[in-house]
């Protein structure tokens, strides 16, 4: 049978292929134990999934595996978004939490999360100790397990997670202020989970491929700019104030300005610390993954706050959130979580917290942009994504782990760091990072300098030197 190894953030495979109805109960089965060794006192499970192909057969299959071992299932109605299960998870005070989603990957994927009962990522070792049970066969008749006879007998309960979520949204938001503050928005699904609730709650927002698509029109939903083009042309036809986009779980962001221009990670994740503090008055720990810009640590200066940086994988940060007082938590790759929620990254929270920034302070997201910018400097980024040969990506991992490269063409590096991946430090607070993926078979390249050209002309000496 197939080794199944949860990555970065879940298993995942190719639908039909590894990711199949056995393989799913094989899976489950292990989850079943772990969940029955580690809550012996009336376990339970909450599970939901994505917009994915055939999300439903295998959260039912899940759902099947679990109630066969006598653990109590809140089965979600409909497609949800991660940050829903999560929720969901702690609302329930459930024991575990599980996804079927592939979150960004390509239409062709499915993939299995797991929550731990704090509402967040379950943390790596225990991760792993579910990874090591998962048996060679589940050895189950899943045709012969009843989910109606299970709802009877109160051991399965369909819950509405979107609705639970969009509450939870109205208690925490000043929305009458998003509303009537004149900004135009945008919000664009990538045919995700997130799909229903911005029309829910903000219903005159212009919306884009927020209809059910399981293939995603045969684009990979994930919110960087190439996957965004048609939403940006938009924002620039309709004069929109603002964009918001989410990945096919919505738990990451994708923002885009009045001009229809991408703003990354980074920028968002500055623009949060800064509306939280100066303006909210919140205080705490800023966590983030090494891929990150180290002008986080500049504002976390200035405000006298914390910094940590940890390995790549929301999980990490998670682990800190649920024992630390954390102020925010983020990833280069969209995936951020504030202070007021759960310990889970979500597209949706974090682009409505900067729409009531824009809304409260009267500004426009450029004039904020320009507020973190008096605290840190200007800065831009980019990013190549590697589609190269497995023999060329682990001859350039060598070198790297080797330190080999000292300059990439006229960029000397004047240290390096290893804390997940290579990140190389030039002059003039410029920087490379280089690392493999942990969900695709990529070679991801990172680049920040004072400009845009600057951070492109840093990735292009990269490829040159590293010959892809």
């Amino acid at each position: 049978m197939t080794k199944i190894k949860f990555g970065t953030d879940g298993w995942r495979a190719i639908i039909a292929e590894e990711f199949t109805v056995d393989n799913v109960a094989r899976v489950s089965v292990a989850v079943a134990q772990w969940v029955k060794k580690n809550f012996p006192d009336r376990p339970s499970v909450v599970v939901g999934h994505d917009c994915r192909f055939a999300g439903e057969l295998f959260a039912e299959t899940t759902a099947k595996v679990l109630l066969h071992h006598g653990i109590r299932v809140y089965l979600a109605k409909g497609f949800v978004s991660t940050p829903m299960v999560s929720l969901g998870t702690a609302d329930r005070k459930a024991s575990l939490g599980v996804i079927i989603t592939a979150s960004h990957n390509p239409p062709s994927y499915n993939g299995y999360k797991l929550k731990g009962h704090y509402g967040g990522p379950l943390i790596p070792e225990h991760v792993q100790e579910v990874e090591d049970i998962i048996p060679e066969r589940h050895g189950l008749d899943l045709a012969r397990i009843d989910l109606k006879k299970a709802e009877a007998d109160g051991m399965l309960e369909v819950v509405d997670l979107e609705t639970m979520y969009v509450k939870h949204v109205e208690k925490n938001f000043d929305l009458a202020a998003i509303r009537d503050s004149g900004l135009k928005l945008g919000y664009d699904a990538m045919y995700g989970a997130g799909q229903n609730v911005i029309p829910r709650i903000l219903p005159k927002t212009t919306l884009l491929h927020c209809e059910h698509n399981p293939s995603f029109h045969g684009q990979a939903p994930e919110p960087i700019h190439k996957n965004l083009l048609a939403f940006s042309e938009l924002i620039k036809r309709e004069k929109l104030d603002c964009g918001l986009a989410t990945d096919g779980d919505a738990d990451r962001i994708g923002l885009y300005d009045g001009k229809g221009e991408f703003v990354d990670s980074h920028h968002i994740i500055l623009l949060l610390i800064h509306y939280l503090v100066k303006y909210k008055k919140f205080t705490g720990k800023v966590v983030v993954a090494f891929s990150a810009t180290p002008k986080v640590k500049k504002m976390c200066a200035h405000y006298g706050l914390d910094y940590q940086v940890t390995k790549i994988g929301f999980k990490w940060i998670c682990g800190i959130m649920i024992t630390e007082d954390v102020l925010l938590g983020g990833e280069e790759s969209g995936g951020i979580a504030i202070k007021g929620h759960i310990p889970e990254r979500d597209g949706i929270w974090m682009g409505l917290t900067i729409w009531e920034f824009m809304a409260k302070s009267g500004k426009s997201l450029d004039d904020l942009i320009q507020e973190v910018y008096a605290i840190v400097g200007p800065f831009s980024y980019d990013r190549n994504d590697l589609h190269i040969t497995e023999e060329l990506k682990q001859d350039v991992l060598q070198k790297c782990e080797a330190d080999a490269f000292k300059a990439f063409g006229s960029f000397e590096v004047r240290r390096r760091e290893t804390i997940d991946g290579y990140k190389y430090f030039f002059d003039d607070d410029q920087w490379l990072m280089i690392r493999a993926s942990g969900t695709e078979p990529v070679l991801r390249c990172y680049a920040e300098s004072s400009t845009l050209e600057g951070a492109r002309a840093i990735l292009a000496a990269c490829r040159k030197t590293i010959g892809a």
